[in-house]
């Protein structure tokens, strides 16, 4: 009996001790920080993935593929096939995509390219291996053809194996088939496949105009010239034509877009026929849009649908949608009525009606039912910090919702026939799920769900709340990530992480907030972690977004000041031990603080920051600053070169030095007029890193940063 006591005492110990290392884990950078080796151990993470094969559930578990036939009986499924099975010649393939339409043709990836199979002959029906060099590969919706660049050139390859070579320009300073604009207006590629397969439309950027910016590449043995084009804001841009070519006739046209050749051709779209293009076509100055339509035979213009101004910017991001089975009329997302939001046209350019309206953003749209009759889609509505996903009747314009019953940030993939949704979402205390929705009964099911990689730990909370923007209009959303053993009769030093730009929303009810790593280990560490979205982020309206126009940082500061007197209003914040990270645009919002309020902020870490616009790139700085030429005083303003004698505090500036987005001339620009001014940041390089570090060097990173914090902000 005494044994037996003893024995339950040791037990009973080293359960305890187990579980108080757990709670009082000490987390690492490796364990937190993309790139880290142990940071998948601490990601959410779902291991069975979901797709759709007409109205049949695929479920996709490590090597093998299940098909649910009836997914309302999601519990009942059969093997498909498994990955290992297909493996012909060693080439493995893996990452299948089914169609919802219901085809037996199923896409692969494979160690050598693309492969295409037939379930139905159990078959491998075509192969594509990439060529050497070979980038921005796109197959044709029917199967039949791979298009691919390589280097600055496009070509096509058949499935037996033919190439056809649709330019074969020497010039460097001519591209095809890839992404122009420096990828503004929401565009993503350079090759657009007809619906039919038998034409491809493909961009051609020629930036022979443009001067070479210099890269210098420090890791060959004798560094490198690596140059290449960045027109900057209010200089000469490259010049873009959309071609197409016929794959029957072995012709190649252009469209005739005509002048000026300084204008931005975006949301390239197909007509259902295969015959006729859409382009959303938008002056230099982004305040004027055209929606016209050519013929993909003759490249002759045809018609100009109807057109969009704005005083401040236009910006259309999404192209031209076909309501399914109506070959007649087609969705156009707007923001002109403040908020983005869909509309139906008809082919001669009228407004058939408005289909969504409220103060509200439609996010994405998810696609149509097997009839044409509703339209999904998920959007902002009732609250920007979530995403749900309704449906709305084409004809009645009545709404349907799927997942405001469960709050969180909510994405979607709809069936073949609009019978099902797939919902994959998260909330602040849901890592991750997934649920199988029937848009008839509207029933949730629950399909797979992430465990919380936290799960046993004590870490630090994050709370989220609003406060109001300096115009005392708008709510402005927030978190806090406070110490695992926080103390509110203690002060804390706080770590404001910000970004603050266009086309971001850092604050959102997804998991923990949106908090990252970097903000655990921070409050891990013993600081308060504080991140707004001020007025100029995205998914609150064009009024709420485009208030910074022609003056980028000014608002943007006095919102975040706002944050700041919340903090100070705090009884356990320390007001002298306030400190500021941001990267990108975040890096210029970091600086910009510390010299706007030089008497506030003890340190800062600025990584690949803006400091003056007219030495960024023309289409992103043009939109919101419009040029330097016509905005003389508005670039005056927003410059930081020439406050540079009001740093105060401890700086830190951090750069990649092949950096093609923010070119590190704008950090050494800064450090020039700092020298001038007498002030003293500090700088660290990255060599052989671009706009970011990624891998290995990207804990560096944030080791580093955490370090410059320790040493001036504890």
């Amino acid at each position: 009996m005494k044994r037996l006591s003893i024995l339950s005492f040791v037990i009973l110990f080293l359960s305890a001790h187990s579980l108080l290392a757990q709670q009082t884990k000490q987390f690492t950078l490796n364990e937190l920080i993309p790139g880290g080796s142990d940071y998948y151990q601490f990601a959410p993470n779902i291991s069975k993935q979901y797709q759709w094969w007409g109205d049949k559930l695929i479920e996709i578990k490590g090597d093998s593929v299940f098909v649910i036939p009836n997914p309302s009986k999601h519990n009942k499924s059969e093997l498909l096939v498994t990955l290992s099975s297909l493996t012909k010649d060693g080439d493995k393939l893996y990452s299948p995509s089914f169609s919802t339409e219901g085809s037996s043709m199923v896409r692969f990836r494979s160690s050598k390219g693309l492969v295409i199979y037939n379930l139905e002959r159990k078959e491998r029906e075509a192969s594509f291996d990439y060529p050497e060099r070979s980038s921005n590969h796109s197959l044709s919706p029917n199967n039949n053809y791979l298009a691919y660049t390589v280097d600055n050139n496009l070509f096509i390859i058949d499935k037996n194996g033919v190439t056809t070579a649709l330019s074969s320009d020497d010039n460097k300073g001519i591209v095809y088939g890839q992404e122009v604009h420096r990828s503004e207006f929401g565009i993503s590629g350079g090759i657009f496949w007809s619906p039919n397969g038998s034409k491809v439309a493909f961009y051609r950027m020629d930036e022979t105009m443009v001067e070479d910016y210099p890269l210098v590449n420090v890791s060959a043995r004798q560094a490198k010239l690596e140059a290449f084009k960045y027109p900057m804001a209010g200089m000469t841009s490259h010049h873009v034509t959309l071609g197409v070519y016929d794959i029957n006739s072995g012709n190649t046209v252009y469209m005739k877009t005509g002048e000026p050749a300084e204008h931005y051709l975006t949301n390239v779209a197909w007509n259902p026929t295969s015959d006729a293009i859409y382009i959303a076509e938008i002056n230099r100055d982004q305040n004027h849009m055209h929606l016209n339509r050519y013929n993909a035979t003759t490249g002759a213009f045809d018609t100009t649908l109807f057109e969009e101004k704005h005083d401040k910017y236009v910006e259309p991001e999404n192209p031209v949608l076909f309501v399914k089975g109506n070959d007649n009329q087609f969705i156009w997302q707007s923001v002109r009525d403040g908020y983005n939001h869909l509309y139906i046209y008809d082919l001669s350019g009228n407004l058939v009606k408005q289909l969504t309206k409220g103060d509200w953003e439609v996010s994405s749209v998810i696609g149509f039912d097997a009839k044409g009759q509703n339209l999904f889609f998920s959007s902002t509505n009732p609250t920007p910090m979530d995403r749900h996903l309704y449906s709305v009747n084409l004809k009645s314009g009545k709404y349907s919702e799927y997942s405001t019953d469960i709050k969180g940030t909510h994405s979607a993939s709809l069936s073949g026939s609009g019978r099902y949704l797939i919902d994959r979402y998260s909330a602040h205390n849901i890592p991750s799920a997934v649920d199988l929705i029937d848009t008839k009964s509207k029933k949730h099911s629950l399909l797979a769900q992430a465990n919380n990689p936290f799960e046993g730990y004590d870490v630090p909370k994050v709370t989220s709340g609003t406060i109001m923007s300096a115009d005392d209009i708008n709510h402005l959303h927030y978190r806090m990530v406070r110490p695992v053993d926080f103390d509110p009769s203690k002060k804390y030093p706080v770590a404001i992480y910000v970004y603050g730009g266009p086309h971001s929303q850092m604050v959102q009810n997804r998991w923990r907030y949106g908090s990252g790593g970097w903000e655990l280990y921070m409050a891990q560490r013993g600081h308060i972690v504080f991140v707004l979205d001020n007025r100029g982020t995205s998914n609150r309206g064009i009024e709420f977004e485009n208030v910074t126009h022609r003056q980028l940082g000014v608002e943007e500061v006095k919102d975040q000041m706002r944050g700041v007197d919340f903090l100070k209003s705090l009884p356990y914040v320390d007001a002298d031990r306030i400190g500021v990270h941001g990267w990108s645009y975040g890096g210029f919002m970091t600086i910009n603080m510390l010299l706007r309020h030089p008497d506030v902020f003890k340190v800062g870490v600025a990584g690949g920051p803006v400091t003056d616009w007219k030495y960024y790139e023309i289409m992103y700085g043009e939109r919101y600053m419009d040029t330097p030429q016509d905005n003389p005083e508005g670039y005056e303003e927003t410059s930081l070169l020439n406050k540079a004698d009001k740093l105060k505090s401890r700086l830190l500036i951090i750069h990649g030095d092949e950096d093609p987005v923010v070119v590190m001339q704008h950090s050494l620009q800064f450090i020039k007029s700092a020298i001038n001014a007498g002030t003293h940041p500090d700088f660290f390089v990255y060599p052989g890193h671009g706009h970011n570090m990624m891998g290995k060097d990207r804990v560096h990173l944030h080791e580093h940063i955490t370090r410059y914090f320790d040493d001036f902000l504890k």
